[in-house]
């Protein structure tokens, strides 16, 4: 007799939620929710649903764990340089990998979120820093870390000259922003293939300081402009090449700071810009500053402004902006009028990280640049639990609403009672929006 179909696997999502719970977990649940028109709460049992069930073995080929490391590595890379990550740029990177397997592979949603979470791929996860990376990236990020805590114990540097680097960059779509719809609120993204509209330059200090922040603006500015002092402006029509943000930055930022403390110091940077040109080169060396560069693929563990700050800058921003076009979505509106709001915007951010110096400080613990108080690292878990407390806390000054406290998916995870209850009487047939009715089919190569 044919052996009886487990009688969990009915239970599994249907390919159209799985879907919707990739593009969640390739962006985020609130975005995912817009595009489905999905409640965020459905979209998250759904991911929890998924999650309770054993990881069984995929029927046909699939990418092989080495291969799948690449694919993660790739993940983490477009992360890093604000680049898409989504359905269609996924699925085609895993292609290309997946085309030097002898007899084809198949690709399919489920094998997708899948891979998502077991490489821990999801972008808003709250404790990457405990997480760990593919093999080769997690070699790298090892390295690094003996490398600059090597450096800032035999070089005796103070923790005021020990900085860490790195852009934030803002994609606008004018004809949106012109737009009378609703549509206006997705008109300013973090993510884009284009030139950014403007440039934001964060840089912060191991004792806890915040440097100001330069803003490059591609486009004309129309005098006045009310630049807050806690932010540095340059403006031009044609924009700014990856050369010369950071040339800008070295020469109007960092140098000002290193005449104040003669001494060596330390800047940690990510490897995807141009950041190291012979310009930015010479200001450095000139200010006796080593260049600590972050591997590529390593930042959301080992680069102190991305382990707690980075991250919740884009999540006010995107709110603010939020807020804003809805109130105003019959408005005229052009680019000078939302660089000053977002000159505001960023100007608060700035203003809440240089009232909480131990947040900045412990940016550089929890992401291992320097070692604990008592000179050895922290565990891996202990780091993600301070990541998971920065995170919260700078997310409650910026007024972040959270739908659930810290912590609670993991509970929820752990304790199949929960997920009992919360899967109890739940409807196999809810409305299910933004799909045709047909399924996609498993996809083959």
């Amino acid at each position: 007799l044919k052996e009886a179909e487990p009688s969990g696997r009915k239970e599994q999502l249907s390919v159209k939620k799985l879907r919707v719970v990739l593009f969640a977990l390739c962006s985020n649940t609130e975005q995912a929710a817009e595009h489905f028109r999905n409640p965020p709460r459905r979209i998250k049992r759904w991911l929890r649903r998924f999650q309770a069930f054993p990881e069984e073995h995929l029927e046909g080929k699939y990418l092989s764990l080495e291969a799948e490391e690449k694919l993660a590595e790739w993940v983490l890379t477009q992360r890093e340089q604000q680049l898409p990550v989504n359905e269609e740029t996924l699925f085609q990177k895993a292609t290309k990998i997946g085309r030097s397997l002898e007899g084809g592979f198949k690709i399919s949603y489920e094998w997708a979120v899948r891979f998502m979470l077991r490489h821990h791929l999801s972008p808003h996860t709250r404790r990457a820093v405990a997480q760990p990376l593919p093999k080769g990236v997690e070699d790298n990020a090892g390295l690094f870390i003996d490398f600059v805590q090597r450096q800032i114990h035999t070089q005796d540097l103070p923790l005021s000259m020990i900085a860490a680097v790195d852009e934030l960059s803002l994609f606008l779509d004018a004809e949106v922003l012109a737009g009378g719809d609703d549509r206006k609120e997705n008109a300013l993204q973090t993510v884009g293939n284009g030139e950014p509209w403007c440039e934001v330059v964060l840089s912060i200090l191991a004792d806890g300081g915040v440097l100001p922040a330069l803003v490059l603006f591609r486009g004309r500015l129309r005098p006045p402009a009310n630049v807050p002092d806690s932010i540095l402006l340059e403006a031009r029509e044609g924009g700014y090449g990856d050369d010369e943000l950071m040339e800008l930055w070295a020469s109007r930022v960092w140098r000002k700071h290193t005449r104040c403390q003669p001494s060596k110091a330390m800047l940690v940077l990510d490897c995807h810009r141009t950041h190291l040109s012979e310009e930015v080169l010479g200001v450095l060396s000139s200010s006796g500053t080593l260049p600590a560069v972050v591997p590529a693929g390593c930042s959301s563990k080992i680069q102190p402004l991305d382990v707690c700050i980075k991250r919740t800058v884009k999540d006010f921003l995107h709110k603010k902006w939020k807020e804003q076009a809805k109130e105003m979505a019959d408005s005229s509106w052009d680019a000078d009028i939302l660089l000053q709001l977002v000159l505001c915007w960023l100007a608060q951010v700035l203003q809440v990280l240089a009232d909480s110096p131990e947040l900045v400080q412990q940016s550089f613990l929890v992401s291992s640049v320097l070692p604990g108080p008592d000179g050895t690292a922290n565990t891996p878990s202990r780091n993600g639990d301070m990541q998971e407390e920065l995170i919260a806390s700078l997310e409650e000054q910026l007024k972040l609403s959270r739908e659930s406290p810290p912590g609670l998916e993991q509970q929820e995870l752990a304790d199949p009672g929960i997920l009992q209850q919360l899967f109890e009487g739940e409807s196999e047939t809810e409305s299910f929006h933004g799909f045709e009715e047909a399924d996609l089919e498993l996809m083959e190569f």
